[in-house]
Order: C-alpha cells, then sequence, then structure tokens
C-alpha cells in the first residue's frame, strides 16, 4: 500500500470536512457496508483514510487508493 503525502492529506481533509455526507462507492473488505450506505465524516487521518459514521453502524474507514466514497448533498441523505 502506497502512503499519501502531507499535501494530499491536507487536499483530503478540506474535500471531506467533518460533518460531511458520504455513500459507499467501492470498498475491499469483507466486513464493508452494502455499496450505497451513507454516512457521515468523522475526520481524515494521517495516511489519508476518510473516517466515516455509516448509517447502519459500522465504523470501517474508507481507505485511500483502495476504497472509493463520494459527496452527497443534504437532500440525499
Amino acid at each position: 500500500m502506497r502512503f499519501p503525502s502531507k499535501a494530499v492529506v491536507e487536499v483530503l481533509r478540506r474535500q471531506y470536512p467533518v460533518g460531511t455526507r458520504v455513500e459507499l462507492v467501492r470498498m475491499d473488505d469483507p466486513q464493508a457496508p452494502p455499496i450505497g450506505t451513507k454516512g457521515t465524516v468523522k475526520g481524515v487521518d494521517d495516511i489519508g483514510s476518510i473516517m466515516v459514521a455509516w448509517d447502519n453502524g459500522c465504523g470501517l474507514s474508507v481507505a485511500y487508493g483502495a476504497d472509493i466514497c463520494r459527496k452527497v448533498g443534504d437532500t440525499d441523505a
């Protein structure tokens, strides 16, 4: 796994501030929530993982370079 630079992590933190609503597009983990699950960003850690409180109770982070989520508007939530 390749870790992002500090600059990339800062960009991710600006793109996904705490409270941002996201939807899961892809996650490579057998314990992943179903594709399409929505959640709220809790932060971005130092290795670029987006920490999410998924609406179904799952707490898995979106791993930089492996998983994909997209921002959704409050009206989509």
